[in-house]
């Protein structure tokens, strides 16, 4: 061994441990750090990643054009086409993901990808968006419809999320739209009508699950559109907590993923490291018992029916909303209108 080498080592020893693995840097969700989440990438290099995060991808989007510097960061399929046409992201290598073969054909599809052949967005993650509410306070003929938000007898005691593709995806199935992907003007019109008429209803946007499980909790509010992460984390605290998926308009799914960021400062090697990490069998469990349904689809049905119900991801009987790609245009001018709603306007 070298001089050279024999520092380097020593060096090594006496570093942290959250140092070791800090040649990558993902920028994501507040939540998805949790360890057990990417365990194989700590057993390779010694520590997790470091994480920034964002509150929402529009802000995550422009702090990125600032000239912020990620290596991977986490981003729904709502957003891809944005992404892609922004030069952000490169492409991922099919080759090096060691589960691509066992992901869900459903995620991985042309109209996840948004059109494209090359894999600009490796899907990691999925769950539902329904109605989470209290059950002994809220009847469960209360929560058969979408229409409990205009219901002025809930005022004051019902929330959404402070976030654009959810709203909207609530406020498409409210008025009868179950396919988002080439909605007409008239249809855009309806579903912002409806959320400008919620608005006086809600207590408010929540921001993050702990805020909204810690208001449903204290009876602050009581029904919420939520992901499937609120209620299983609620009953898991005792709280009796419903979630209703089958409302007669239907239900919504969302799917999250990974993207390569172009101009990353870190390891591309770890990049494929922790993705691969995040897709393996041993991630597929912790992050169903948190809410979230594993893209390795192989991995995620060995875990069981039941399992899967438990983490509100259970099959359902109604129609459902896809959270898929959406033209720029589309996204831009929904984002636009929530934001006047909730000044307001």
């Amino acid at each position: 061994m070298t001089r050279t080498a024999l520092l380097a080592g020593t060096a090594a020893l006496l570093l942290p441990a959250a140092a070791l693995a800090q040649d990558l840097l993902v920028f994501d969700y507040s939540g998805f750090e949790d360890p057990s989440f990417h365990q194989p990438f700590i057993d390779q290099h010694g520590a997790s990643p470091e994480f920034v995060f964002f509150g929402d991808e529009d802000e995550a989007f422009q702090r990125l054009l600032a000239g912020f510097r990620s290596d991977v960061t986490h981003i729904c399929a709502g957003s891809v086409p944005r992404w892609v046409e922004s030069g952000l992201i490169e492409p991922w290598d099919r080759d090096r993901i060691e589960a691509y073969d066992t992901l869900n054909a459903d995620l991985v599809g042309e109209d996840v990808l948004a059109g494209s052949a090359e894999l600009f967005f490796l899907p990691s993650d999925y769950g539902s968006t329904a109605i989470a509410y209290n059950t002994e306070t809220v009847p469960a003929a209360d929560v058969a419809s979408l229409q409990i938000f205009t219901n002025p007898d809930y005022a004051g005691r019902l929330s959404i999320p402070d976030n654009v593709d959810d709203a909207y995806a609530l406020a498409y199935l409210a008025t009868g739209v179950t396919d988002w992907s080439d909605v007409t003007d008239d249809q855009f019109e309806a579903a912002t009508e409806w959320l400008r008429q919620i608005h006086p209803n809600l207590l408010n946007y929540w921001v993050d699950p702990a805020e909204i499980g810690q208001l449903m909790a204290s009876g602050q509010v009581q029904a919420a559109w939520v992901w499937n992460e609120v209620p299983v984390a609620l009953a898991d605290e005792g709280f009796p907590v419903g979630f209703a998926r089958n409302t007669e308009e239907g239900t919504s799914v969302w799917l999250c993923g990974q993207v390569n960021m172009a101009e990353g400062e870190g390891s591309e090697d770890q990049a494929y490291d922790y993705v691969n990490a995040l897709l393996s069998d041993a991630s597929a469990g912790p992050l169903l018992d948190n809410g979230f349904g594993s893209a390795n689809d192989a991995a995620l049905q060995a875990l069981g029916a039941e399992a899967m119900e438990a983490a509100g991801l259970g099959e359902v009987t109604v129609p459902v909303l896809a959270q898929l790609p959406i033209s720029n245009e589309q996204r831009d001018r929904q984002a636009e209108a929530f934001e006047r709603i909730k000044a307001g306007f």
